[in-house]
Protein backbone atom coordinates (compact mmCIF):
# COMPACT_ATOMS: atom_id res chain seq x y z
CA UNK A 1 0.00 0.00 0.00
CA UNK A 2 1.57 3.49 -1.42
CA UNK A 3 2.13 5.58 1.87
CA UNK A 4 -0.51 7.52 1.00
CA UNK A 5 -3.68 6.89 -1.01
CA UNK A 6 -4.73 9.41 -3.87
CA UNK A 7 -7.81 10.30 -5.25
CA UNK A 8 -8.59 11.83 -8.37
CA UNK A 9 -10.98 14.15 -6.85
CA UNK A 10 -13.15 17.66 -8.29
CA UNK A 11 -14.56 20.01 -6.18
CA UNK A 12 -17.99 20.28 -7.03
CA UNK A 13 -18.44 16.73 -7.71
CA UNK A 14 -21.17 14.90 -5.37
CA UNK A 15 -19.83 11.63 -5.89
CA UNK A 16 -16.23 12.53 -5.25
CA UNK A 17 -17.98 14.72 -1.97
CA UNK A 18 -19.08 11.14 -0.58
CA UNK A 19 -15.54 9.86 -1.18
CA UNK A 20 -14.09 12.91 1.18
CA UNK A 21 -16.61 12.32 3.68
CA UNK A 22 -15.86 9.02 4.31
CA UNK A 23 -12.24 9.13 4.11
CA UNK A 24 -12.26 11.82 6.67
CA UNK A 25 -15.05 9.58 9.04
CA UNK A 26 -12.61 6.75 8.78
CA UNK A 27 -9.33 9.10 9.71
CA UNK A 28 -8.00 8.54 6.30
CA UNK A 29 -5.10 10.54 5.24
CA UNK A 30 -5.21 11.06 1.26
CA UNK A 31 -3.83 13.44 -1.49
CA UNK A 32 -6.39 15.05 -3.17
CA UNK A 33 -5.26 14.69 -7.14
CA UNK A 34 -7.58 17.45 -8.98
CA UNK A 35 -9.41 16.60 -12.05
CA UNK A 36 -11.45 19.60 -13.44
CA UNK A 37 -14.86 18.99 -15.03
CA UNK A 38 -15.30 21.94 -15.62
CA UNK A 39 -16.18 23.08 -19.69
CA UNK A 40 -13.08 24.04 -21.79
CA UNK A 41 -10.77 22.21 -19.14
CA UNK A 42 -12.39 18.34 -18.94
CA UNK A 43 -9.21 17.10 -17.66
CA UNK A 44 -11.03 14.00 -16.99
CA UNK A 45 -11.37 13.20 -21.10
CA UNK A 46 -7.51 13.78 -21.39
CA UNK A 47 -5.31 10.48 -22.49
CA UNK A 48 -3.31 10.11 -19.30
CA UNK A 49 -6.80 10.11 -17.01
CA UNK A 50 -8.70 7.90 -19.57
CA UNK A 51 -6.13 5.07 -19.41
CA UNK A 52 -6.23 5.11 -15.94
CA UNK A 53 -9.55 5.18 -15.58
CA UNK A 54 -11.13 4.21 -19.10
CA UNK A 55 -15.02 5.86 -18.15
CA UNK A 56 -13.36 9.13 -17.67
CA UNK A 57 -15.16 9.82 -14.40
CA UNK A 58 -14.48 11.11 -10.86
CA UNK A 59 -13.75 10.02 -8.56
CA UNK A 60 -11.01 6.72 -8.71
CA UNK A 61 -9.26 6.19 -5.64
CA UNK A 62 -5.68 4.39 -5.29
CA UNK A 63 -3.92 3.16 -2.24
CA UNK A 64 -1.60 0.71 -4.01
CA UNK A 65 -3.28 -2.20 -3.25
CA UNK A 66 -6.95 -1.30 -5.00
CA UNK A 67 -7.52 1.05 -7.49
CA UNK A 68 -11.10 1.52 -8.55
CA UNK A 69 -13.76 4.48 -9.97
CA UNK A 70 -17.39 4.92 -9.10
CA UNK A 71 -18.32 6.18 -5.64
CA UNK A 72 -20.25 3.07 -4.14
CA UNK A 73 -17.34 0.69 -4.83
CA UNK A 74 -14.76 2.75 -3.31
CA UNK A 75 -16.93 3.41 -0.18
CA UNK A 76 -17.99 -0.46 0.05
CA UNK A 77 -13.76 -1.20 -0.67
CA UNK A 78 -12.91 1.26 2.38
CA UNK A 79 -15.58 0.00 4.19
CA UNK A 80 -13.82 -3.69 3.93
CA UNK A 81 -10.13 -2.39 4.22
CA UNK A 82 -10.57 0.05 7.03
CA UNK A 83 -12.89 -1.61 9.33
CA UNK A 84 -11.83 -0.24 12.76
CA UNK A 85 -14.59 2.92 11.98
CA UNK A 86 -17.58 0.78 10.26
CA UNK A 87 -19.82 3.76 8.15
CA UNK A 88 -22.48 0.51 7.70
CA UNK A 89 -24.11 -1.31 10.83
CA UNK A 90 -23.16 -4.87 11.87
CA UNK A 91 -26.71 -6.20 11.50
CA UNK A 92 -27.52 -7.53 8.00
CA UNK A 93 -30.99 -6.22 7.50
CA UNK A 94 -29.67 -3.05 8.79
CA UNK A 95 -26.65 -2.72 6.51
CA UNK A 96 -29.07 -3.84 3.61
CA UNK A 97 -31.64 -1.01 3.98
CA UNK A 98 -28.61 1.85 4.82
CA UNK A 99 -27.45 0.43 1.20
CA UNK A 100 -30.69 0.81 -0.05
CA UNK A 101 -31.24 4.52 1.16
CA UNK A 102 -27.49 4.82 -0.42
CA UNK A 103 -28.25 3.54 -4.45
CA UNK A 104 -31.46 5.62 -3.92
CA UNK A 105 -29.36 8.42 -4.14
CA UNK A 106 -26.02 6.63 -6.34
CA UNK A 107 -28.80 5.06 -9.09
CA UNK A 108 -32.19 7.07 -9.09
CA UNK A 109 -31.34 10.66 -8.43
CA UNK A 110 -27.99 11.45 -9.23
CA UNK A 111 -27.43 10.15 -12.54
CA UNK A 112 -30.51 12.35 -13.90
CA UNK A 113 -28.88 15.45 -12.72
CA UNK A 114 -25.40 14.87 -13.18
CA UNK A 115 -23.39 16.73 -15.54
CA UNK A 116 -23.26 15.23 -18.32
CA UNK A 117 -26.51 14.80 -18.30
CA UNK A 118 -27.26 18.54 -17.35
CA UNK A 119 -24.84 19.58 -20.40
CA UNK A 120 -27.01 17.29 -22.68
CA UNK A 121 -30.11 18.96 -22.09
CA UNK A 122 -29.13 22.46 -22.22
CA UNK A 123 -27.05 21.96 -25.50
CA UNK A 124 -28.50 19.38 -28.36
CA UNK A 125 -31.68 19.10 -26.41
CA UNK A 126 -32.09 23.01 -25.80
CA UNK A 127 -33.84 23.13 -22.55
CA UNK A 128 -34.70 26.88 -21.45
CA UNK A 129 -33.88 27.73 -17.92
CA UNK A 130 -36.96 26.84 -16.69
CA UNK A 131 -37.36 23.68 -17.90
CA UNK A 132 -33.58 22.70 -16.70
CA UNK A 133 -34.54 23.69 -13.04
CA UNK A 134 -38.15 21.80 -13.36
CA UNK A 135 -36.39 19.14 -14.77
CA UNK A 136 -33.40 19.17 -11.55
CA UNK A 137 -36.00 20.07 -9.31
CA UNK A 138 -38.32 16.92 -9.81
CA UNK A 139 -35.71 14.02 -10.08
CA UNK A 140 -34.63 15.73 -6.32
CA UNK A 141 -38.34 15.70 -4.79
CA UNK A 142 -38.88 12.25 -6.58
CA UNK A 143 -36.02 10.80 -5.01
CA UNK A 144 -36.53 13.13 -1.83
CA UNK A 145 -39.91 11.85 -1.11
CA UNK A 146 -39.03 8.66 0.50
CA UNK A 147 -35.76 9.14 1.68
CA UNK A 148 -37.33 11.53 4.23
CA UNK A 149 -39.62 8.70 5.50
CA UNK A 150 -36.89 6.30 5.79
CA UNK A 151 -34.98 9.03 7.76
CA UNK A 152 -38.37 9.75 10.13
CA UNK A 153 -38.54 5.94 10.22
CA UNK A 154 -34.78 5.36 11.20
CA UNK A 155 -32.97 8.13 12.47
CA UNK A 156 -32.56 7.96 16.64
CA UNK A 157 -32.15 11.83 16.93
CA UNK A 158 -32.87 13.84 13.73
CA UNK A 159 -28.89 13.71 13.76
CA UNK A 160 -27.80 11.04 11.54
CA UNK A 161 -29.85 9.36 8.72
CA UNK A 162 -29.82 6.04 10.44
CA UNK A 163 -29.18 5.53 14.06
CA UNK A 164 -27.03 7.31 16.08
CA UNK A 165 -24.21 7.44 14.44
CA UNK A 166 -23.04 8.51 10.59
CA UNK A 167 -22.88 5.96 7.71
CA UNK A 168 -22.66 5.88 4.25
CA UNK A 169 -26.25 7.07 4.00
CA UNK A 170 -25.12 10.70 5.67
CA UNK A 171 -22.05 10.45 2.66
CA UNK A 172 -24.77 10.04 0.16
CA UNK A 173 -27.33 12.20 1.49
CA UNK A 174 -25.09 15.43 2.70
CA UNK A 175 -23.71 15.72 -1.03
CA UNK A 176 -27.07 15.28 -2.95
CA UNK A 177 -28.31 17.88 -0.67
CA UNK A 178 -25.72 20.63 -1.34
CA UNK A 179 -26.26 20.27 -5.12
CA UNK A 180 -30.06 20.74 -4.34
CA UNK A 181 -29.46 23.50 -2.33
CA UNK A 182 -27.04 25.05 -5.30
CA UNK A 183 -30.05 24.98 -7.81
CA UNK A 184 -32.36 26.24 -5.59
CA UNK A 185 -34.34 23.41 -5.22
CA UNK A 186 -37.09 23.67 -2.39
CA UNK A 187 -36.90 21.16 0.47
CA UNK A 188 -39.67 22.55 2.51
CA UNK A 189 -41.45 19.20 2.54
CA UNK A 190 -37.91 17.50 3.64
CA UNK A 191 -37.64 18.76 7.24
CA UNK A 192 -36.04 15.77 8.19
CA UNK A 193 -33.18 15.51 6.02
CA UNK A 194 -32.90 19.20 5.90
CA UNK A 195 -31.77 18.64 10.10
CA UNK A 196 -29.68 15.65 9.57
CA UNK A 197 -27.43 17.58 6.88
CA UNK A 198 -27.63 20.90 8.99
CA UNK A 199 -26.33 18.70 12.16
CA UNK A 200 -23.90 16.63 10.01
CA UNK A 201 -22.55 20.01 8.09
CA UNK A 202 -21.15 21.23 12.03
CA UNK A 203 -19.07 17.58 12.08
CA UNK A 204 -15.09 18.26 11.25
CA UNK A 205 -15.08 15.10 8.51
CA UNK A 206 -18.20 16.96 6.97
CA UNK A 207 -16.77 20.40 7.27
CA UNK A 208 -13.44 19.20 5.50
CA UNK A 209 -14.95 17.83 2.84
CA UNK A 210 -16.90 20.34 2.07
CA UNK A 211 -16.40 21.73 -1.37
CA UNK A 212 -14.21 24.71 -1.78
CA UNK A 213 -14.17 26.27 -5.41
CA UNK A 214 -9.63 25.91 -5.51
CA UNK A 215 -10.04 28.98 -8.17
CA UNK A 216 -12.08 31.07 -5.50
Amino acid sequence: MTAKPRLYDYWRSSAAYRVRIALNLKGIDYESIPVSLAPGEDEQMSDDYRTMNPQGLVPYYDDGEVATGQSMAILEYLEEAHSNIALLPADERDCAAVRSFCLGIACDIHPLNNLRVLKYLKGPLGATDEQFNAWYAHWIHEGFRSAEIFAEENSADGRFVFGDSATLADCFLVPQTYNARRFNVPLDDFPTLVGIVDACNELDAFKAAYPTNPNA
